[in-house]
């Protein structure tokens, strides 16, 4: 796990806009995902044209504007729930449990690390 995170930080290090690119904060994402969730071949088969619905519904709530946080958090666990039968389909459920963990740790690793660089562009800017 600590190996894991390493490699994170040394790929999020690497590009300095990398909060700004979706594309490669997804792409890690995926990377942590399936290094987490040590996927089979066929369970991957199985598991990624689903994530990737589910990813797009994700998206699409957070991107309606106009609601509250509360409505915006029932949405996405709606969305949840509706995947978690379907990647049962393709996973054990003892994947699928680990596989919304994994999901939370990397939005908390990323979180952490936007502030990380965000004190560190603090005093930098603070320095003469």
């Amino acid at each position: 796990m600590k190996r894991l995170l390493l490699y994170c930080s040394l790929f999020l290090l690497s590009y300095a806009g990398w909060a700004q690119d979706g594309n490669r904060l997804e792409a890690l994402k995926i990377a942590y995902l399936t290094k987490k969730l040590d996927l089979s071949t066929e369970e991957a088969q199985r598991f990624w044209p689903i994530y990737n619905q589910y990813s797009g519904e994700i998206r699409q709530a957070r991107s309606r504007n106009g609601r509250s946080e509360i409505e915006l958090e029932e949405d996405i666990l709606n969305i949840r729930k509706k995947y978690n039968n379907e990647f049962t389909k393709a996973l054990s459920p003892e994947k699928v449990n680990m596989f919304f963990r994994a999901e939370k740790e990397f939005g908390y690793f990323v979180q952490k690390e936007i502030e990380r660089r965000q004190k560190m562009q603090r005093r930098s800017m603070m320095k003469p």
